[in-house]
């Protein structure tokens, strides 16, 4: 697609005037938070709960600003509909009108809001049959519940994994235990309860959110759990998740080798597909007090 304009504190603006000076201490320090936004034919995904979660993650690392959720939500919601749909999505083909939305805010004496459009990469569709490979990484996020611009860490653990010819890198706490990947959430499948590393350790990731809705209302279960290596390995299967891949299967953790034709996590997959078909962009929150919604 050809997305010819960005935001700026609400301002839209042609493309070729988007800039961060240099001199920008905050940016250079990684001081801001950020959200990866999908859009299908002009209709921005789960849009309420990314800027819920900017908002959290700037009140984590201390910005302070002038946002509101309102003003965020607008600014995205003029952007998209500056930018055009782009051309419909056709029948069994998600690529055609889609895009991804990356918003930066920005801390520091002018603290500043910038949403620029990107044109996203798909994951290969061998991975979402095949299953694909990870590594592992020792590595604790000082955040863990703020997606920030400080990713110097999860860079080096990503760019291991390419370099290892592997789809992420799972990071490793100090107890030895896997809690999530550079850019994805991790589940293991055993029967029909999908098991994550306990919520206070990792990014409440939005597809994990909207995962987990959709497998409760289908008679699947949550428990949050230390996830030590071997309980991965003699699961029923594993998968992570995120706004780009949606649900892809892990075929290897460091060469060892995770089962990927699990009945269980094919329906799981395909029942997320039908949820993202039929969702309209919208996760309508569970009732208080379920088990998913604790672990939103």
């Amino acid at each position: 697609m050809d997305l010819k304009y960005f935001s700026k504190n609400g301002k839209i603006l042609p493309i070729g005037e988007a800039a961060i000076p240099l001199s920008n201490i905050e940016y250079q320090y990684g001081f801001g938070v950020y959200e990866n936004i999908r859009v299908n034919d002009g209709i921005p995904y789960f849009l309420d709960d990314h800027v819920e979660r900017l908002l959290e993650s700037a009140r984590i690392i201390g910005i302070a600003h002038s946002f509101s959720e309102a003003s965020v939500r607008k600014s995205v919601t003029d952007l998209v509909k500056k930018n055009g749909a782009g051309t419909p999505a056709r029948p069994n083909d998600g690529h055609s009108g889609r895009y991804n939305l990356k918003v930066l805010l920005i801390g520091g004496k002018e603290p500043a809001l910038y949403i620029v459009c990107l044109n996203p990469l798909f994951p290969d569709k061998k991975l979402y049959t095949e299953g694909a490979d990870f590594v592992t990484y020792e590595y604790e996020r000082p955040f863990p519940h703020a997606k920030t611009l400080n990713m110097l860490q999860s860079y080096l653990a990503y760019k291991e994994a390419y370099e290892a010819d592997c789809y992420d890198a799972l990071l490793i706490n100090g107890k030895g235990c896997i809690t999530e990947g550079t850019r994805t959430n991790f589940f293991c499948i055993q029967g029909r309860t999908l098991v994550s590393a306990p919520e206070s350790e990792i990014l409440l990731g939005v597809t994990r959110k909207a995962v987990l809705k959709m497998a409760k209302e289908n008679g699947y279960t949550l428990e949050e759990r230390e996830l030590r290596f071997s309980d991965v390995i003699h699961s029923d299967g594993a998968f992570v998740t995120s706004t780009s891949s949606k649900i892809i299967p892990v075929r290897s953790i460091d060469k060892h080798a995770i089962t990927v034709a699990s009945n269980t996590l094919r329906e799981l997959m395909e029942l997320f597909d039908e949820f993202l078909q039929n969702c309209k962009g919208k996760l309508i929150p569970l009732e208080a007090g379920s088990d998913a919604s604790r672990a939103q």
